[in-house]
């Protein structure tokens, strides 16, 4: 299946909510039985082993309404990215949820390969389970790498503009990527590296500078109404270049240089998540009433 096939499919409803009564296929399920299938759709996509993340029985405290969920990159699983934040986050009082999205049937281990519209989708069903168990109104999203940039399809175009407050976006390949150059230079191969990216990362070529998934997610502007955004990227970035294709336009974006935050931090795209500096920024994101300032501090 070609990934136009894909972003044309994974636009579409899967359900109409009315009246207190789910609709599928012509039958009506109990809101309650309606809410018990969320939740059990989002405990199936939930990363295992993740300190402080994914307690469905959780419910938000009226200092932190939102329950966080938390975006992996790709390649790794929600718990090798987020195994620093959602501890931390835990800590402050904030439930916590994180998945791992985006696994190819004939490809072991990694994750977040699969087409991005169709990660999107798992996002989408994973924020519905999580908003069912916890009964919060909407939830905050950060997400690293293409977990900064695949939420923004769901925003724009699955619904998740009404379901979220904050997105935090940590080295995101926000408007594709060029690898340094090295993307531009397999663009210029006939056949050969689309091909072997389209069998085992469908997610490399979206993120890919003139990839249809980027043009889809793009279209019209980088954001969405009633969305606030934060872009936290690092000079030593030659993952997602060039660094500053990281960066949002429209209302309600702030971008932010980590090196701005410390002068000293050498941060690269794969240490982003876990860079002390970052984490700082992101909990200050998060709760702005009690934000403290982010400076430079020396990690062993």
């Amino acid at each position: 299946m070609s990934i136009r096939s894909l972003l044309r499919r994974s636009g579409r409803a899967a359900a109409v909510l009315a009246a207190g009564l789910l609709v599928v296929a012509g039958s009506t399920v109990p809101a309650g039985a309606a809410d018990q299938s969320a939740i059990t759709a989002a405990q199936q996509l939930a990363a295992t082993a993740l300190p402080g993340a994914n307690d469905f029985s959780c419910k938000p405290s009226p200092a932190h309404p939102r329950p966080v969920v938390l975006v992996h990159g790709t390649f790794v699983t929600a718990t090798l990215n987020w195994i620093e934040l959602a501890p931390l986050l835990k800590a402050k009082g904030y439930c916590v949820f994180a998945p791992t999205y985006g696994r190819m049937p004939d490809v072991p281990l990694l994750a977040a390969i699969a087409p991005a519209a169709e990660s999107a989708e798992q996002l989408r069903v994973f924020v519905d389970g999580v908003l069912a168990a916890t009964g919060a109104a909407e939830v905050d999203l950060v997400g690293h790498s293409q977990g900064g940039l695949m939420p923004r399809y769901y925003l724009k175009h699955l619904g998740g503009a009404a379901k979220v407050g904050r997105f935090v976006a940590i080295s995101p390949t926000s408007h594709g990527t060029t690898l340094s150059g090295i993307a531009t230079l397999l663009q210029g191969i006939e056949g050969a590296p689309e091909a072997l990216l389209e069998s085992w990362c469908p997610a490399c070529l979206d993120q890919t500078v003139g990839s249809p998934f980027l043009a889809a997610t793009n279209a019209g502007g980088d954001t969405v109404p009633g969305v606030e955004y934060t872009v936290i990227a690092t000079r030593y970035d030659f993952v997602a270049t060039p660094v500053d294709s990281q960066f949002l336009s429209g209302p309600n974006v702030r971008n932010v240089l980590v090196q701005d935050l410390c002068w000293a931090d050498i941060s690269q795209h794969a240490t982003m998540q876990v860079n002390p500096e970052t984490l700082h920024e992101v909990a200050n994101v998060l709760d702005p009433a009690h934000a403290t300032r982010t400076g430079c501090r020396l990690v062993p």
